[in-house]
């Protein structure tokens, strides 16, 4: 049987929330920013665009471990469009995240098949873009753009 993660979420006041993951990990606290909340903690949107590039990331780092790559640490930057819907609601009409490398890709012998790889493991971002689409690119540790 696959993990099923569960949280439990509570109304402190107005768009304020603490989120509950259990006993092995503190609770947190968001808020929606101003001016419907007052910006005292990440928002939703920030919640989804930070699951979707650590889940990356992680997936990243695993094809290396897996193709015997130190690309020493991995980092990210992300973003979210937010659109308005035909309904003139606000949507995520896209995710943008930039993966970076600590190592240039000179040292990294067997970065192509890491690159070919490494998003199919990221369980959220492939579910996430069955609904929202998400661009990736990742650059090496000199900046160059791998893809």
């Amino acid at each position: 049987m696959t993990l099923a993660p569960s949280i439990t979420i509570t109304q402190i006041e107005a768009f304020k929330f603490v989120v509950d993951f259990g006993a092995a990990f503190p609770p947190l606290e968001t808020d929606e920013p101003e001016p419907i909340g007052l910006g005292s903690g990440p928002s939703p949107e920030q919640l989804l665009i930070a699951g979707v590039s650590n889940c990356l990331c992680a997936s990243f780092a695993f094809a290396l471990g897996k193709f015997g790559q130190d690309g020493r640490g991995v980092s990210a930057r992300a973003s979210a469009a937010i659109v308005r819907n035909a309904d003139r609601r606000l949507r995520i009409g896209g995710i943008e995240v930039d993966i970076t490398l600590g190592a240039a890709s000179a040292s990294l012998p067997r970065i192509e098949q890491v690159l070919a790889q490494f998003e199919r493991f990221c369980t959220v971002s492939e579910s996430v873009k069955v609904g929202i689409p998400v661009a990736v690119s990742v650059r090496d540790g000199n900046g160059e753009r791998l893809r």
